[in-house]
């Protein structure tokens, strides 16, 4: 098979160098910084798996600035470009995806097209026909930022979004190339597929929410959070995961994809979808609270970034608290090793660490590391757990 992948963040990356142990993958992005990177065998992400396998495996992949040279011939043309959701619309913006789409319908119009791209319930019919052709599927992908390709080769599931043998190829080229042997593949319609990524998305960060508004309840009412949490996911029917407080869910897919979904029931009555979204603001504003109460006149935030081991901090959570809290107008340092300006948001960036722990009389972090132990009692955080 010969597979084209256009967009190489996580999801491209981890889906291109998966197909590239056993098929001829071409990766796609406007990116040379990306592109340059992969082709000398490095990772232009951080994700310790992607990293190993391109610069010790086998691997038949190499990558282009060019779309049109690269999709010819091409049996499969996976788009996995970002769609970031519009607040003035509450819509997902899919230009970059029907871009993309109408590209590879004029250059090579036999290619099935697989759109990992989240997108919203409906997309793939309305494509289907202001394109006229039948060669795009849905198929959603749920993977983590920074164990993206290990999420790939142990994936909980392979869906995609068509009842038909071209579908039931691609679910087997993503497991052949799986480690795990016992995966799920299920096929489905094109709004059920679509559905069943903002379901599994809003899920979490239902879950989410719910630990965060457990510990904003034991906090004000001054009681041990952690052994709350203990002894409520000890139900089995609960579970001992994904319970470790933050300052809201964030990162690129559960804010977005929420609030994707609560668009999508316009004319479906709900309360949960909402509340769910809402929960999320909530939380940042009663955290921020937490925070001036304590009358520090420089706050440092620690780490812009989601969670550990990723290199993005779209849509942290942590940012809500800084904005909410410069409001008031209480200075903010930030330590973030990734950013390269001198400030953020009109913020001083500190580039050295101790200075940093010198110069806030509280720090904010959303998740603690080893380098905060020795200033423990200047640290802010909800991370009971120590993970994310």
């Amino acid at each position: 098979m010969k597979i084209v992948v256009v967009g190489l963040g996580y999801v491209g990356l981890a889906n291109a160098v998966l197909l590239a142990q056993h098929n001829k993958v071409v990766g796609v992005d406007i990116s040379k910084h990306k592109v340059d990177a992969i082709n000398a065998r490095r990772s232009p992400v951080i994700d310790a798996e992607l990293s190993e396998y391109l610069a010790k495996k086998k691997l038949d992949l190499c990558a282009s600035t060019n779309l049109q040279s690269s999709v010819a011939s091409a049996d499969y043309v996976i788009v996995s470009t970002p769609t970031n959701y519009d607040e003035k619309t509450n819509f997902f913006d899919t230009s970059t995806v029907e871009t993309i789409i109408a590209q590879v319908s004029g250059n090579a119009p036999e290619a099935c097209i697989i759109v990992k791209s989240t997108i919203p319930v409906g997309f793939i019919e309305a494509v289907r026909t202001r394109f006229k052709t039948d060669n795009v599927i849905f198929s959603p992908e749920f993977l983590r930022e920074g164990r993206a390709l290990y999420d790939n080769m142990y994936p909980s599931r392979i869906i995609v979004g068509e009842k038909s043998k071209r579908a039931k190829v691609f679910a087997d080229l993503m497991k052949h190339c799986a480690l795990k042997s016992d995966v799920e593949i299920l096929l489905t319609g094109p709004r059920e597929a679509e559905a069943i990524k903002l379901f599994s998305n809003t899920y979490l960060a239902m879950r989410v929410a719910f630990f965060n508004e457990l510990d904003s309840y034991a906090l004000a009412g001054e009681m041990n959070s952690r052994e709350i949490i203990e002894g409520v996911s000890l139900d089995a029917r609960i579970g001992n995961h994904y319970n470790n407080p933050s300052f809201g869910y964030g990162g690129y897919c559960l804010p977005k994809d929420t609030k994707q979904l609560l668009a999508n029931y316009d004319s479906v009555p709900q309360n949960i979808i909402r509340a769910i979204v809402e929960a999320n603001s909530t939380r940042k504003d009663f955290l921020s609270d937490q925070i001036i109460k304590r009358n520090p006149e420089n706050v440092g935030i620690y780490r812009l970034v989601m969670k550990k081991g990723s290199d993005n901090f779209r849509q942290s959570s942590i940012q809500g608290i800084m904005k909410r809290i410069k409001a008031k107008g209480i200075n903010v340092l930030i330590y973030e090793p990734s950013l390269t300006h001198e400030k953020f948001y009109n913020s001083t960036v500190v580039k050295d660490l101790f200075e940093f722990k010198s110069a806030s009389d509280l720090i904010v972090a959303n998740r603690v590391t080893e380098d905060l132990l020795d200033i423990s009692e200047k640290v802010f955080t909800r991370d009971l757990f120590n993970e994310n």
